[in-house]
């Protein structure tokens, strides 16, 4: 995966293109469509045929009928701002990496007793970014992390250049690709 995942939010169809073609051209082969839109699930349909080399996924996943959405839809990972066993067990029935937002040591634990070692650490800027998954990783070693909120160009290669970093997120990406 690509160690950059840009929160996309796809207000119309019609923009699907736009902001995938920007992310491509600024080097960016993965993207974390939200469902926090009508057109979601759409978009995600649309991006994972229309743009088969890049690694789509769905974000804003926060229960099993929209996860079902998503993977029905071609997306190739979930995102959740917090931790769904329902939608743990139906990724992993499907075979599909599952990133659910983990932010205290009950959550962290939660997630890997069901057996998942990446978790979404957001928003990392509340609460307590790299400090506080510094801390988290001394009992929890096992654990890698996927900062979103909060991280930006200022500070992007301090969080990817600790090891515990899996990728980082956010919606800056889009604002970054589209300017370019």
């Amino acid at each position: 995966m690509d160690k950059r995942i840009p929160v996309v939010v796809i207000k119309q169809l019609d923009d699907t293109d736009k902001i995938l073609t920007a992310l491509k051209n600024y080097g960016i082969t993965c993207a974390e469509i939200t469902f926090r839109t009508a057109c979601a699930k759409d978009a995600i349909a649309y991006a994972s045929k229309k743009y088969p080399d890049m690694n789509i996924g769905a974000g804003t996943v926060i229960n099993k009928t929209q996860c079902e959405e998503a993977l029905d839809a071609g997306a190739k990972f979930i995102v959740s701002p917090g931790l769904s066993v329902e939608v743990a067990k139906l990724c992993k029935e499907r075979g599909v990496d599952y990133f659910p937002g983990c932010v205290t040591p009950t959550e962290i634990m939660q997630a890997l007793e069901l057996g998942i070692n990446v978790v979404k650490f957001f928003p990392a800027n509340v609460y307590g970014g790299l400090k506080a998954m510094k801390a988290l990783s001394a009992p929890f070693p096992q654990i890698k992390f996927i900062p979103t909120g909060g991280v930006n160009l200022d500070n992007i290669d301090e969080f990817l250049a600790w090891d515990k970093i899996y990728a980082v997120g956010g919606s800056f990406f889009v604002e970054e690709a589209l300017k370019a």
